[in-house]
């Protein structure tokens, strides 16, 4: 009896010794298992820095084997991921999303070393141009005033005598003297000269900054109402900070800052192109995905290019083969995935990229470059 109880006793402690249970999910497995089979975390996965680094990129970049299965043929092979996804195969290859995600935020890595560089480039060269356009302007403010006045008188002369002959033609009907209407003429001519509107004068903006007057004071002598809409007021506050510092470089970095977040509503938009020009070829998440990839490839494309200008310069006509391979890109991609001939596709990627380059881009640019010059 004993020999049996001792048999269980050993039985149960060799059971213990090969079960294991998973920190995670509090299940038990055998502890020759590498992985839990139920939620698939590591066993024995001490927390190092490396292994710390390696669960962060993996959690939110998928930077796993999927990734180097999905980074050559997204680069090589047009089209190829988009349509194994949309056929169902998602789990072999990276997601679109996670694709995209992991690619911009490198190339934004990449480019915030240049960054820097170019804010420091423009707030030279906008300072040099201000100052060689103030002395030209200080040097040449009384020709300018004397050409205005002349300007002035001649049109009022024309105002003046297109006034008069019209009374001297109906003078007959109205009964009046050439005195009165010489009288008319001039006293229309000069109440139309009163409605004329100049810019703020920099030598009153000047003197008034020097005195340290208050930024009220200065917004009335550039021209501002206390009657004018937010939008009015907040350009003339932007439009004094930016005479005061003479630098244009906080709204250039506020353009870059905001280009990523533009980002996410452009390829929405590109999707919705794609699907105007595609109408019958599935479901406008299908046109999303392959704008997903287009996109990837596109920074991926542009990541490659600058890790390369790190390293030495490349000329001018090897960037513009590069742009120049990015519509390859993207017609052979057509081809691939919407499975139309090389004309069709050819004709729609070059209508696409027409009508993306020519409205939606500039739209975005002149819009970020407002948001930027509000809010910098």
């Amino acid at each position: 009896m004993n020999s049996f109880i001792n048999f269980k006793s050993t039985k149960k402690e060799y059971m213990s010794e090969l079960l294991e249970t998973c920190k995670n999910c509090e299940k038990v497995f055998y502890s020759a298992y590498k992985f839990c089979p139920h939620c698939g975390q590591q066993t024995k996965d001490k927390l190092t820095v490396g292994v710390l680094f390696a669960n962060t990129i993996q959690n939110y970049f998928a930077f796993d084997a999927r990734f180097f299965k999905s980074f050559f043929p997204l680069l090589f092979k047009p089209g190829f991921l988009a349509r194994k996804f949309v056929e169902g195969r998602r789990l072999m290859y990276l997601h679109p999303a996670q694709m995209y995600l992991f690619v911009t935020v490198v190339f934004f890595f990449l480019f915030s070393f240049i960054q820097t560089k170019q804010i420091e480039n423009f707030d030279k060269q906008l300072a040099k141009n201000l100052d060689e356009n103030s002395s030209i302007l200080s040097s040449n403010s009384q020709i300018k005033d004397s050409l205005l006045l002349a300007e002035i008188k001649r049109e009022d002369s024309i105002a003046k005598a297109e006034i008069r002959d019209a009374l001297q033609q109906t003078k007959g009907f109205i009964n009046l003297s050439d005195k009165a209407i010489d009288s008319i003429a001039n006293n229309t001519s000069n109440k139309k000269n009163t409605n004329i509107n100049f810019s703020f004068d920099e030598k009153v903006i000047d003197s008034l900054i020097a005195i340290n007057a208050s930024d009220q004071e200065i917004y009335k002598s550039m021209g501002m109402d206390e009657d004018d809409n937010w939008l009015s007021k907040r350009m003339y506050s932007q439009a004094l900070k930016f005479y005061k510092s003479k630098r244009g470089g906080s709204i250039l970095k506020a353009f870059f800052d905001t280009f990523p977040i533009a980002m996410f509503f452009l390829l929405p938009i590109f999707a919705f192109i794609l699907k105007l020009f595609y109408w019958k070829r599935g479901l406008y998440a299908h046109h999303l995905v392959f704008s997903f990839y287009f996109f990837s490839f596109l920074f991926a494309t542009f990541s490659i290019t600058l890790g390369v200008n790190f390293v030495f310069k490349l000329p001018a006509w090897v960037n513009f083969l590069i742009s120049l391979s990015t519509f390859i890109y993207l017609v052979l991609a057509l081809k691939q995935f919407y499975k139309q001939g090389k004309f069709m596709s050819f004709l729609k990627g070059g209508l696409v990229t027409f009508l993306f380059m020519s409205f939606v881009i500039p739209a975005t640019v002149v819009i970020l470059g407002l948001f930027s010059f509000l809010f910098y």
